[in-house]
């Protein structure tokens, strides 16, 4: 009946550092590639170029690694991660790409384009394009819309996935009736909407998936020290973080790690630094090309699995709670994504830890007991407070100001949140979807060198050396 992005649309597993300019290419060359095999003729050559925002921070978002990926037919849910630079190193040193089981010669210095001008299409916009043996040529265009959504060129703007769902939740108002009318609270009518396309079992399957990609981040990077990845030198911290909060003892596997910080003192300091040292060690894995959870994109892809542990190892965690923070928080993300835009390259990074702090603050208050409005006024709240926050990644990596600010997405969500369940909702000034259209308006405004082109602010006012690539 009414249509709407699923959670699990919104919620997806890949590699960092971005889902625009990551994650979003290589499930273009994916594609692509699917679409070669269907030709019934030998590829001869093959070209790819990248347009715009793609083009301005590419390498440091790693943009072409991402391609010569998808390329090869390498899936971003379940390659070896350590594998990545060894593939990479072989298609540089051999100037070939193993297509569809054949080898084809490619040269990046030809064959893969950073065209900087702007496409009419998207900020983020890629062109692949394939020479086959009987003549043909075939070309086609992508955009990436953040969070790894992607739509081919042509496609009926708007319109990406249909599903028969129960209940209409398209907007913040909808869900308010809706949740009067039925009685029911936002997890039961989101759940019953999934039930539409998944089975019970599938469901928490997939709740369970995320919940795992992200522990297991959070302890890689909580266990991983050294410095990243790009030329910036900068040092991760959250390895180091860990141990001084746990005295500088070290614990054998994850579980007894988690079991010493259920153990830690509790006190407000204590607390704030391990939020900050998860934030911050999800996103130090993203930059080193790590496995996240996209959620609603990989550059603030630190800002839920924060909030989540810190409710799951410090709060009164529930049965229930993976379930309901999921559902709740995947469904402000899906709202946004269709009232807005979760897009650096459209709406700067109010877009992305704006959205991911707004999601994190509907979770945790749903998890917490709160009503459907003061549910929607956490996320609102959150999202006010990043209005009109730029991206501006100095040397067009994922890591200043990015990392950091995942930290303070996380601290603005709890505190949203905190904020949602004193007060009481009915009476709130501003309203969710109030919010969602202001921050579209924003987007709009915003003057693109503050939009993931590392031509404005932080980019262009901190002096750096970046190695040449």
């Amino acid at each position: 009946m009414a249509s709407r992005l699923s959670v699990f649309d919104i919620y997806k597993i890949g590699v960092g550092p971005s889902s625009s300019h990551t994650l979003g290419p290589w499930r273009a060359a994916l594609d692509f590639v699917d679409e070669l095999s269907r030709a019934g003729s030998q590829v001869q050559s093959l070209g790819v170029q990248l347009f715009g925002s793609l083009s301005k921070t590419g390498i440091g978002h790693g943009t072409d690694v991402a391609v010569l990926l998808g390329l090869q037919g390498y899936d971003p849910v379940t390659i070896p991660t350590r594998n990545i630079p060894e593939i990479i190193a072989r298609v540089r040193s051999e100037r070939t790409l193993r297509v569809n089981g054949g080898d084809l010669p490619f040269d990046e210095r030809h064959d893969l384009v950073f065209q900087p001008t702007a496409h009419p299409g998207h900020p983020n916009t890629l062109t692949f394009t394939a020479l086959l043996a009987d003549g043909r040529l075939i070309k086609q265009t992508y955009h990436s819309l953040g969070g790894g959504f992607i739509e081919r060129e042509g496609a009926a703007p708007g319109v990406e996935i249909e599903y028969p769902f129960i209940y209409d939740v398209s907007s913040g108002e909808k869900m308010i009736v809706l949740s009067h009318t039925t009685r029911k609270t936002i997890t039961r009518l989101l759940y019953e909407n999934e039930r539409c396309i998944y089975s019970s079992q599938e469901i928490h399957d997939r709740v369970e998936s995320l919940f795992q990609v992200m522990l297991n981040c959070v302890y890689r990077g909580c266990h991983t020290e050294g410095v990243l990845p790009g030329g910036l030198g900068v040092k991760r911290r959250a390895a180091s973080l860990s141990q001084k909060l746990l005295a500088g003892k070290s614990y054998p596997d994850r579980k007894s790690w988690l079991a010493a910080i259920r153990k830690s003192p509790r006190d407000f300091a204590t607390v704030n630094q391990w939020i900050s040292c998860f934030a911050l060690a999800v996103n130090e894995e993203n930059a080193a090309l790590g496995r996240v959870v996209t959620s609603p994109t990989n550059g603030a892809s630190g800002v839920i699995p924060a909030v989540l542990l810190y409710h799951y190892l410090f709060g009164n965690f529930g049965e229930d709670d993976l379930l309901r923070f999921f559902l709740s928080s995947g469904q402000i993300g899906a709202l946004f994504k269709q009232g807005a835009t979760i897009s650096a390259a459209v709406g700067g990074c109010q877009a992305e830890v704006g959205v991911s702090s707004a999601m994190a603050a509907a979770g945790l208050t749903e998890v917490l007991g709160g009503s459907t409005r003061q549910v929607l006024q956490a996320a609102e709240i959150a999202m006010e407070h990043h209005l009109g926050l730029t991206c501006d990644p100095i040397g067009g990596l994922v890591q200043v100001p990015c990392i950091e600010r995942n930290a303070m997405g996380a601290m603005k969500a709890i505190t949203a949140s905190n904020l949602a369940l004193a007060g009481n909702a009915t009476h709130a000034v501003v309203k969710f979807d109030e919010v969602v259209a202001t921050m579209w308006e924003t987007a709009q405004h915003m003057h693109s060198k503050f939009k993931e082109t590392a031509e404005g602010g932080l980019a262009v006012h901190v002096s750096v050396a970046l190695p040449e690539c």
